[in-house]
């Protein structure tokens, strides 16, 4: 079996090299060779390597997605699923960026919207939504009966990734030696679209803007009842997989998104104004959660203030809280300075240490 998985992929891989694309079925044999302990490191990150190179294609992404949501433990969430929401990102943009979208899901469930979030510890950045989370008191692998009741309090769950998808464990060796290379691989993408609570609607960050179509086409196949993919690009070779008013801004919906959105946004954009990005720059853990503090309690820069305001106020219109981006940016706005964010973190932080 163990020499059939390795062989299974290395013909995969010929498939790939000679530049065509894998199907659901290959996808999936594909999945089950990368996931095996006895299939060797080297096999896998020829495989996913060449994939990348190739060029994974919208199809091929949702076949890995769907496989290994098939095989996530399920966190009992299903009751909130359908009014939830995931602000995740890629990562993998190198950005030295602070946390945006954790802390964009403290203020949507400050405010009263489900959140799933799900995450990792950082790969490719000094500070992953798990770290800073953990800094922040908030822990990592909390009982079923815990998340269920967060839900009801606080209207937030963490969903670690290596407690939901063990399958994971013999991935890592390989993603760390193509991280450790700066290389990326189909698990810098699909990270975003296996949140075992599966919530119906995703503001999902991609590191390049050439990924932003194809991934949304891949939110309609998964499917999500309304999302939107976001790049911010920077110059011509960087940027961020959120929101911000400091680059330009790529953007794709999927579901029932109504494109007619955008031009809202777009006006928001020029109301808000440019900005610098050296005012997004985030550090460690202990950093980020330092940020965290001063910006949930009405402070930090100026130009993280907006970014996390148009994150938040266009999540606000994905789940259908709002009737356009202004009016969430600016309900947004008005709770990161009455404090009521900054409530909502000392009351999540006081359920758990409880």
């Amino acid at each position: 079996m163990t020499v059939n998985l390795q062989a299974q992929l290395e013909q995969l891989e010929a498939v790939i090299l000679g530049r065509s694309d894998l199907d659901e079925t290959q996808c999936r044999t594909a999945g089950q060779a990368l996931i095996a302990e006895e299939v060797s490191v080297s096999a896998k990150k020829s495989f996913l390597a060449g994939l990348h190179e190739k060029g994974e294609t919208p199809a091929e992404v949702a076949g890995f997605a769907r496989f290994f949501r098939e095989l996530a433990l399920n966190p009992g969430l299903d009751a909130y699923a359908s009014a939830a929401i995931d602000v995740v990102g890629t990562g993998g943009d190198r950005s030295g960026s602070f946390n945006v979208s954790t802390a964009t899901s403290f203020v949507l469930a400050s405010m009263g919207v489900p959140v799933f979030k799900h995450g990792n510890r950082s790969i490719t950045s000094r500070s992953g939504s798990a770290d800073v989370l953990e800094a922040l008191g908030i822990p990592l692998n909390a009982e079923p009966e815990v998340l269920l009741e967060s839900m009801e309090r606080l209207n937030f769950v963490f969903l670690f990734a290596p407690a939901y998808h063990p399958a994971f464990k013999a991935v890592m060796p390989v993603r760390r030696e193509l991280a450790s290379e700066g290389r990326k691989s189909v698990f810098n993408i699909i990270g975003p679209l296996i949140n075992p609570g599966r919530p119906a609607h995703q503001l999902l960050g991609v590191f390049s803007p050439a990924w932003v179509k194809p991934l949304a086409a891949t939110l309609d196949a998964i499917p999500v009842k309304r999302g939107l993919v976001v790049h911010c690009r920077l110059s011509e070779d960087s940027g961020m997989d959120e929101l911000s008013h400091v680059g330009e801004n790529v953007v794709a919906g999927a579901g029932d998104w109504d494109a007619s959105h955008e031009s809202g946004f777009r006006s928001l954009l020029k109301a808000v104004g440019p900005g610098d990005v050296r005012g997004l720059a985030g550090g460690d853990a202990q950093d980020n959660m330092r940020m965290m503090h001063e910006l949930l309690n009405g402070g930090g820069s100026a130009d993280l203030v907006k970014t996390v305001c148009l994150n938040a106020g266009v999540a606000l219109l994905v789940v259908g809280k709002v009737k356009d981006a202004n009016e969430g940016y600016a309900q947004v706005e008005r709770v990161l300075q009455d404090g009521s964010v900054a409530a909502w973190l000392d009351e999540a932080r006081s359920f758990y240490s409880a």
